[in-house]
């Protein structure tokens, strides 16, 4: 695959990332507790029926310069404690309203740093979910690690507490890179760690995460990089594109004193990263996801079963609505959407006395579901079918296009960069179009036309 210097002058301008539609820069300030109270009710006679749980750990030992999430600096474990402590309590108030004949599939720990905290905490959140809910058969219980943080008795503590999905945040194999934007490498062998996993249950799954577009970085090193995990064979390795925002994150103008890669050393990048695991006989999922092809993400996509979330990707056998915990957490709900405040102390305050620390909100409109339902397709499964999507949201094929704004000069402009093919019934993207297919989606977004909101490039 091969992109030109055209394409990427074209398509490299700013379009929303669509983890949710509409994004999370729509969510207003007016949206109350209450709200999230009332979508919460609705959420046990929506579909889908399953339940998911995120939940936040913002602690860290030390800021890596590129990060993009929310986090606090571990200052104590009496701090530790109270954020715990707090957090079980909204579990507790935000479960009482949830339906128990519902079944959970899937629980995501994210930061943060969950791994920076005692292994405890993690164990007494989880039992307080498993003690209140059934289970799918094989749930997915996943948690987002720092190697720089592990050993191997707390990896025995993480099995323990019932975990079976792990992502290592590894970024980059070379120290030097890692120097560079203040983060550390593995404490332990990875590809030990990997086999640790394995040896304990082969079922378990393992990810490996990395970062392009950070300075230093070229195609050569990163491909070298990858080159190191594909050895390792991984179930997963996910290759996200470094989204530059510092009006939100003011830490990370501390990288572009160091030098950010350009638009086209990125692409360069992540074109050497999916030749070297197509070769490797990994299966690319989405936009940054590659899986072995037994991997259940592979099976899902060759099957058009494939979704996603806040989270990521995930298939629909776990997919379920999301209820979030913690600060900055977001319930991502079939009728809206949830967040909580940023603000550790203002949350705890909040939980204290009974109120639900919602910070912000949104409460998604009928025509805004059906433009949802448009745009997972095409960000997961890159197909779409009118008529089969007709169906299942039991409207006419003609009302989706109309809604969407369905154009098709519009189409024929990614036809003719090779972007798509389509005819009246289906949109089929191609191997090319999926390294743009955030510039695709956003083809059938009418609000973004209307918005002045900013948001990353698309590469």
């Amino acid at each position: 695959m091969k992109v030109s210097n055209e394409l990427l002058e074209k398509y490299n301008v700013q379009v929303p990332r669509y983890t949710s539609y509409p994004p999370a820069n729509h969510f207003n300030d007016t949206f109350s507790g209450d709200d999230y109270t009332s979508l919460i009710t609705a959420s046990n006679l929506s579909d889908p029926n399953h339940i998911g749980f995120y939940i936040h750990i913002p602690f860290c030992k030390q800021i890596c310069f590129y990060c993009g999430c929310n986090f606090i600096v571990m200052v104590n474990d009496d701090a530790v404690k109270k954020y715990i402590d707090a957090v079980k309590e909204e579990i507790r108030l935000t479960i009482k309203d949830i339906d128990k004949s519902r079944k959970v599939t899937q629980i995501h720990y994210g930061g943060g740093t969950p791994n920076a905290i005692n292994s405890v905490f993690l164990k007494e959140l989880n039992q307080l979910l498993f003690d209140n809910f059934e289970f799918i058969d094989n749930p997915e219980i996943a948690i987002e690690c720092n190697p720089a943080l592990l050993t191997w008795e707390y990896m025995d503590q993480l099995f323990d507490a019932g975990f079976n999905r792990f992502s290592f945040g590894i970024q980059d194999f070379d120290p030097d890179i890692l120097r560079n934007v203040n983060r550390l490498p593995s404490a332990l062998p990875v590809d030990e760690l990997i086999q640790y996993v394995k040896k304990h249950d082969p079922k378990m799954s393992v990810n490996l995460d990395f970062i392009y577009g950070l300075p230093q970085q070229d195609a050569e090193s990163f491909g070298e990089t990858i080159k190191k995990a594909i050895a390792m064979r991984p179930d997963r390795i996910v290759t996200f594109s470094y989204a530059h925002v510092p009006w939100m994150k003011t830490h990370q103008r501390i990288l572009e004193k160091k030098g950010l890669p350009n638009a086209e050393e990125k692409m360069e990048m992540f074109l050497t990263a999916y030749k070297l695991m197509k070769d490797g006989g990994y299966i690319p999922i989405g936009l940054d996801h590659y899986a072995l092809p037994e991997d259940e993400l592979a099976v899902a996509l060759n099957d058009h079963k494939l979704h996603r979330n806040f989270q990521g990707y995930c298939t629909k056998r776990t997919t379920g609505q999301v209820y979030g915990f913690g600060v900055s957490s977001i319930g991502q709900l079939t009728e809206g959407y949830a967040q909580n405040t940023k603000d550790q102390f203002k949350y705890i305050s909040q939980i204290n006395k009974g109120i639900l620390p919602v910070e912000k909100g949104y409460k998604v409109k009928a025509h805004e579901i059906i433009i949802r339902e448009v745009i997972n397709e095409l960000m997961c499964n890159k197909y779409i079918n009118w008529d089969k999507l007709g169906e299942s949201l039991n409207i006419s094929a003609d009302k989706i296009k109309q809604t969407v704004g369905y154009n098709a000069e519009v189409l024929e402009s990614f036809k003719a960069d090779d972007l798509l093919n389509y005819d009246e019934n289906e949109i089929h993207i191609t191997e090319l179009g999926t390294v743009f297919i955030r510039n695709i989606v956003a083809a059938f977004d009418p609000a973004l036309k209307q918005s002045e909101k900013q948001y990353s490039k698309s590469l």
